[in-house]
């Protein structure tokens, strides 16, 4: 169990990712913890490093008794990525975690590369409501609130595993823990530090986020932080579990610098035999063409964020079957069974093709797949 004493707190932690690339770091809402993060964390992974951290008085961190603050909170994450050796890193939290992000980018702005604030506010209107959520909680257990704070979190409509498993969560969090943070954000007054915070921000808000809607709270962190990017999601407070792939979208675009490399790129999906045997051949006739090739399929469309490249060869192969461009086929065939591909997804994909492109055109995918598998 990934437990370290940082800060004089024992907190509980993941760190995902391979060594080497840049870190973010995700912080959860009140009431949740770090596995609010599962479906960004595997949406970073190919291109970050993950720390994701159950807060103070949250999961398998300590909980001490008494008030917090958001101070006190951020210091917490600045303790912890000390301990892990990480100086600088990108910050992305929702709702209380987006308050700790304001404090760090505010008073420790040479820690961070990018800041991303999700549904989250830079003051509480009327702290009578964070108060009074602390002493219910301290008087009658989580089980007290647990239906009020779900309603808020996601949209009626919203049915899925994760709306169970966040229940689960929010009702097993220690009472203390959640109280002292309910006094932090009741507390808390951010808006005469927006103006420092010179890190490259995006605020995410939510179209049905009744506890930190645009009005009051969103409309103040884009117009106070320089130079915020605004995005707005049709959610309720919990945006990345209501609509993950549409928050990961947009947390990607964000994080991921724009200069991509084509030729890398293009190498890392065909192999380097294929792209030196294609610029080989260049002639001043193809010279227009093949730099067509690798700035735009390669470098613009490869590189966009919402997909994976497992997904995008699994397209791929089904466009060039069902147009009949066999070549292309075979070539994707075989250099994605040297990557991503698994003779399954080939299966699964001619499987597929026999329904919508025709039984003769996923025999031909059959055969040659079959060709390449025995080379393998």
């Amino acid at each position: 169990m990934p437990l370290l004493q940082a800060g004089g707190l024992r907190h509980y932690y993941r760190l995902d990712g391979a060594d080497g690339k840049p870190v973010v770091v995700l912080s959860h809402s009140l009431g949740c913890d770090h596995t609010q993060w599962d479906a960004q964390a595997a949406a970073l992974s190919p291109h970050f490093r993950i720390l994701r951290y159950d807060t103070r008085g949250h999961g398998a961190t300590d909980a001490p008794a008494g008030d917090y603050s958001i101070e006190m909170l951020a210091r917490d994450v600045i303790a912890l990525a000390d301990a892990l050796n990480i100086q600088q890193f990108a910050f992305c939290g929702l709702s209380i975690g987006g308050m700790i992000g304001q404090w760090i980018a505010a008073t420790h702005p040479q820690r961070l590369t990018h800041l991303v604030l999700a549904n989250t506010s830079p003051r509480f209107p009327d702290p009578s409501i964070m108060d009074g959520r602390r002493n219910t909680v301290l008087e009658q257990g989580m089980s007290a609130i647990v239906d009020t704070v779900m309603g808020r979190f996601f949209m009626p409509a919203t049915q899925t595993v994760e709306v169970a498993s966040e229940r689960r969560v929010l009702l097993n969090t220690n009472p203390v823990g959640y109280a002292g943070c309910c006094a932090a954000v009741r507390d808390m007054d951010h808006t005469g530090l927006l103006k420092q915070i010179r890190t490259p921000t995006l605020v995410i808000c939510s179209d049905h986020d009744v506890s930190t809607p645009w009005a009051g709270h969103g409309e103040i962190l884009s117009r106070e932080i320089p130079h915020a990017q605004v995005e707005r999601l049709a959610t309720a407070h919990l945006s990345n579990l209501e609509k993950p792939r549409s928050f990961n979208a947009l947390l990607l675009k964000f994080l991921l610098e724009s200069n991509n490399n084509g030729v890398a790129k293009r190498r890392s999906i065909l192999g380097n035999e294929h792209v030196d045997r294609a610029i080989a051949s260049t002639s001043n006739f193809t010279r227009d063409f093949q730099d067509f090739i690798t700035n735009y399929a390669w470098g613009t469309i490869w590189q966009r964020p919402g997909l994976d490249d497992r997904t995008r060869r699994l397209l791929v192969l089904t466009t060039t079957a069902a147009m009949g461009r066999w070549e292309e086929f075979r070539l994707h065939v075989r250099t994605g069974l040297a990557h991503e591909l698994e003779p399954c997804d080939l299966e699964e994909l001619l499987l597929q093709l026999a329904v919508y492109a025709g039984v003769p055109t996923a025999n031909q995918g059959f055969h040659i797949a079959t060709e390449e598998l025995s080379k393998s």
